[in-house]
């Protein structure tokens, strides 16, 4: 019998412009349609085929505005069991650090604790790539990351890992927290028995107080990373039409010489 956590997150509809907010330089979530970020879907799945393998339960934690609630039911309605949800206004503004840190106190007040953490590699809208590795170094837990597949014999979990190096094998004791890429499985689409269930399964709302995280902790005045100045993507610009009058094929040729593509 195993519990497991899910870390997801809620992210803008990566098909939707994204913007970001002309006052603070954060992310404008009201600006677009939001979503469970995909390779949390992929993490719910891995964690989902686990407890099917092992028994257990599945706890879904996410820290973010209200609306998050929809991408808890998601995950709910996949097959989760419950979820705890951190809403803060205060929480507006944190950086991967802050952000990891209160993860790692949320996870603190998952009832019945926890034998593995799995997590996407990263956000489709933060993109650090560092938020599993850095709760695992809060909780001085062993970090296994871009994960292939995942596997749990005993009190050991193994993950086959594949990146630009190569495919390596991974071994640590649990409790642990591994984050998996996003070839690691296809997630399975809620069914409407699923849809149904999720609405009465058990959503746990913490506020900082809750969680026990000092307000100083989180928020955009003390993160440790900011965005300076943006501005708007250009417009496309019209591409070079080439008239083939015979030598169309070397005019092709002599503009990807200029673009230094050949």
């Amino acid at each position: 019998m195993m519990n497991i956590v899910v870390l997801v997150k809620q992210v803008p509809d990566t098909y939707s412009e994204r913007k970001l907010s002309p006052s603070d330089g954060t992310l404008d979530r009201d600006a677009t349609d939001a979503v469970l970020d995909e390779i949390n879907e992929r993490a719910v799945e891995a964690a989902l085929q686990l407890k099917e393998s092992h028994g257990g339960e599945v706890t879904v934690v996410t820290m973010g505005p209200d609306r998050a609630t929809d991408a808890i039911r998601k995950a709910l309605s996949m097959g989760a069991d419950k979820a705890v949800h951190l809403s803060d206004e205060a929480v507006h503004g944190s950086c991967a650090v802050q952000t990891a840190r209160a993860l790692a106190k949320v996870l603190g007040t998952v009832e019945g604790g926890f034998d593995l953490v799995v997590a996407g590699n990263e956000a489709s809208d933060g993109r650090s790539a560092a938020v599993p590795a850095m709760v695992a170094d809060v909780l001085g837990l062993p970090a296994l990351t871009h994960a292939r597949e995942v596997t749990v014999d005993g009190s050991t979990v193994t993950v086959r890992r594949e990146t630009d190096d190569g495919v390596t094998h991974l071994s640590a004791e649990l409790p642990a927290v591994v984050s998996v890429n996003e070839k690691i499985n296809e997630p399975r689409y809620p069914s409407f028995k699923g849809i149904m269930a999720a609405k009465k399964k058990p959503v746990a709302t913490l506020s900082l107080a809750d969680a026990g995280i000092d307000p100083s902790e989180v928020g955009l005045a003390t993160a440790l990373s900011a965005v300076v100045s943006s501005q708007p993507k250009p417009p496309k610009s019209a591409g070079e039409k080439i008239e083939d009058e015979g030598d169309g094929g070397a005019k092709v040729a002599a503009f990807l010489v200029a673009q230094k593509l050949i």
